[in-house]
């Protein structure tokens, strides 16, 4: 995509970037004024209600994948794959129990590796760090370049300006204003998304009727339709999974459980799965439509901001623009701040400067905020795939990691022999699927040799976890 075939000129681009870069750092710096020290910079105080606890667990799981990847996979492997995007909405929902779990047993908790370091002991946690930093690296870097894509596709702004400015404002707010910042902004971001979605989908149906669009696929790409399409049922499966294990072990969604007050993560986070559940069927709904509507897709992932562009002309880029710039934003940011604050904590803290104190912590975690921004934007400098093939390499291990933590949470028979083991056995099983079949199936088989690991060990344990082992986070 270049200047003469984008639908926005440059300038019109660069404007919209200056201004919604402006507003999120000038936020970031307001809702950072009262950070002190590192527990309010990490966790807002552990204070945050149910307004903007709901707000930040939709706007977060919003990425811009969503808003990319969900109409990917409606082009590449039709309805079933449309609706194989919603099951991720089931990570929140059930990670709602699992908040209120976690709050009760570890009110002075921080990360979700003080959870694996108590619970598994450090042979374990070092093997989950491992993994959940890989997995975090790998949601940025696919973020980021969904940044780069995103200004290509619809201004014709090169791709690495376009990926370097938007990862640069999302580090320098969230450096200022920490979790704070980061939960304020996703607010504002979630009622522009939702609103956003909305107006693109009625215009898109303004357009084409249901109809036509099953007419087109029908004689154009019939294997869409099919339900018993074999890689989009073995998808559905696959994100099933992948979302829970997202959820289930990243630090945004713990660092969230543990900030929000008492009595208010369950129902945060079951009300952010309701928010979220209908996104991916009206971004699928779109790219279905491109047939129809003669739209050239020269890449499956700038599906999306094309057909809306090609519906509303300039309005439509200009929509489409703002609507995956906040999605974007919202989950750069909560990355950011999770992923530094893990770093800070349970590698700063606990095994360098254990003394250091609470400024020094927020100080260190805004140098290692700097540091992620700086690694994202150097292994995003040439573009590496799409961004299904880049996100879903982490699959494998992200489903190795589900039933370490449920068990660890819930049983007091679960041992590190099965966490360590479950990791290691369901991540190298699913990897060597994702390359031998494909990503559709790598989580799938990474989390059935994990479950089946786990379980066993489980089961064959004489010895039981002192769950008051966990309150010794602090």
């Amino acid at each position: 995509m270049n200047e003469a075939t984008a639908v926005l000129p440059p300038n019109v681009g660069w404007l919209l970037l200056a201004l919604f870069s402006a507003l999120w750092i000038g936020l970031g710096i307001y809702w950072g004024r009262r950070n002190k020290s590192f527990e309010d910079h990490a966790l807002a105080g552990r204070n945050v209600g149910l307004a903007l606890g709901s707000a930040t667990a939709a706007a977060t799981w919003i990425t811009s994948n969503t808003t990319m990847l969900a109409p990917q996979f409606a082009l590449e492997l039709g309805v079933w794959g449309m609706l194989a995007y919603t099951t991720a909405s089931f990570g929140l929902f059930l990670f709602a129990p699992m908040a209120v779990r976690i709050r009760k047993l570890m009110p002075a908790g921080y990360t979700s590796g003080d959870f694996f370091r108590l619970r598994y002991g450090r042979g374990a946690w070092s093997i989950f760090m491992v993994f959940t930093l890989f997995y975090s690296l790998t949601w940025l870097v696919s973020m980021a370049m969904a940044g780069g894509i995103l200004l290509q596709a619809l201004s014709g702004i090169p791709y690495v300006w376009g990926m370097s400015v938007i990862l640069g404002v999302c580090v320098l707010y969230t450096m200022r204003g920490g979790l704070a910042a980061v939960i304020g902004t996703d607010f504002i971001q979630s009622l522009i998304i939702i609103v956003g979605i909305v107006v693109v989908g009625f215009a898109v149906l303004g357009n084409v009727s249901v109809e036509q669009i099953h007419t087109n696929l029908a004689e154009t790409r019939p294997a869409l339709l099919n339900v018993l399409f074999p890689a989009a049922i073995m998808a559905i499966f696959n994100n099933l999974l992948f979302g829970l294990g997202e959820v289930f072990h990243n630090n945004v969604w713990w660092s969230r459980a543990f900030a929000m007050r008492e009595g208010v993560g369950g129902k945060a986070f079951a009300l952010g799965g309701l928010i979220w559940f209908p996104i991916p069927i009206a971004a699928g709904f779109i790219a279905l439509a491109s047939g129809a509507l003669n739209v050239t897709v020269p890449a499956a992932d700038m599906v999306g901001p094309l057909v809306v562009a090609d519906v509303l002309g300039e309005f439509g880029a200009i929509a489409i623009f703002i609507v995956v710039f906040c999605s974007l934003a919202s989950s750069i940011d909560s990355l950011l701040a999770a992923t530094s604050d893990l770093l800070t904590e349970d590698v700063y803290r606990k095994l360098i400067r254990p003394a250091a104190s609470p400024a020094r912590l927020k100080s260190v975690a805004q140098y290692v905020t700097l540091a992620l921004g700086v690694f994202t934007w150097a292994v995003c400098l040439p573009r590496i795939g799409t961004l299904a093939s880049v996100l879903f390499f982490a699959g494998p291990l992200v489903g190795s990691m589900i039933w370490p933590i449920v068990t660890g949470l819930y049983w007091r028979s679960a041992n590190a022999t099965g966490a360590v083991g479950g990791m290691l056995l369901g991540a190298g099983a699913g990897l060597v699927c994702y390359f031998a079949i494909g990503w559709y199936v790598a989580t799938v088989i990474a989390t059935a040799v994990s479950m089946v690991w786990v379980l066993a060990c489980a089961r064959m344990s004489k010895s039981r976890f002192d769950w008051a082992r966990l309150g010794e986070a602090e």
